[in-house]
């Protein structure tokens, strides 16, 4: 491996890297994902839907290691770890700030309360440019994301309207952000502050609110425990865009690994960034020989 070679790994955390969901994890795949993020050129970025409290919770329950800079609340805040802290990037929140056209996060909410099938999701799943709620899964969310945009519109308010299913809890999640807010641009803006090319920038997903981000033309990688109607709307979509061969698919091809969570970052890693495939082997068997 190249001294030069280096990466900026954003990973989602839900369903991603942590395996809080139905399939199960390959042993040892969290300490082999933990042991390539310590290598030389490795930046990590953690970019989920949870606020930086939730995140720290998750990092902590699960192990993880410890991210340079995470993206929180759907893409609304980012943050970087300075000095054992946790330091906001304000240029961030500046630049997405004038979406809003000056309407307050209770303004917005004002302007909704009228829609009855949104319940507004507890006060620490909102912030300035996040405003969340739940949503029964037998309600026809496509047109009522389509009420929701027509009202924001009416009042020039520039918003993300980012659609995702909470499958654990069986229930439908609704974030309303700023419309340059969204993991997409908030990717693109930590590649852009930190000066990394296309060919040095990973990012790995699970579910809906990572679609944006999976049919650009950022390399992307797809966990297997995906749900099938995720990576047919993936698919779909990374076609229509002419985006192909930046969608990798894990599939559990790295030995003694399944593809689901880290095992199915790792081996993204590895098709994206072959100059790492023997790191990564070499963690996976060091691992594998202590079971």
């Amino acid at each position: 491996m190249s001294q030069q070679s280096r990466l900026l790994l954003c990973s989602d955390l839900d369903r991603t890297l942590l395996p809080n969901g139905a399939e199960p994890e390959s042993p040892a795949a969290r300490r082999c994902f933990t042991g390539f993020s310590r290598l030389p050129g490795i930046m990590l970025a953690y970019v989920s839907g949870r606020d930086l409290a939730l995140v720290e919770e998750a990092i902590v329950q699960y192990s993880l290691p410890m991210p340079a800079y995470a993206i929180t609340d759907v893409g609304s805040k980012i943050y970087q770890r300075k000095g054992g802290c946790w330091v906001e990037v304000v240029e961030w929140s500046e630049y997405i700030d004038s979406d809003w056209s000056g309407y307050t996060h209770q303004q917005l909410l004002e302007l909704l309360s009228d829609v009855s099938q949104l319940q507004l999701q507890e006060s620490a799943k909102q912030n300035q440019h996040k405003l969340s709620f739940y949503v029964p899964l037998d309600v026809d969310h496509s047109m009522l994301l389509a009420v929701v945009e027509k009202r924001l519109l009416s009042v020039g308010v520039q918003a993300s309207l980012i659609w995702s299913i909470d499958e654990p809890e069986n229930i439908g999640l609704l974030d309303l952000l700023p419309q340059s807010a969204n993991k997409l641009h908030a990717v693109r803006f930590l590649q852009q502050k930190l000066g990394y090319g296309d060919d040095e920038l990973i990012f790995s997903g699970d579910s809906g609110n990572d679609l944006e981000v999976m049919a650009s033309s950022v390399n992307s990688v797809l966990v297997a425990n995906s749900s099938s109607a995720v990576k047919a709307q993936a698919k779909s979509q990374v076609s229509a865009a002419g985006h192909e061969q930046t969608l990798y698919i894990a599939t559990g091809t790295l030995t003694g690994m399944n593809g689901y969570y880290s095992a199915g970052v790792l081996e993204g890693v590895c098709h994206y960034a072959p100059m790492y495939r023997a790191a990564i082997m070499q963690l996976v068997n060091q691992e594998q020989q202590k079971q």
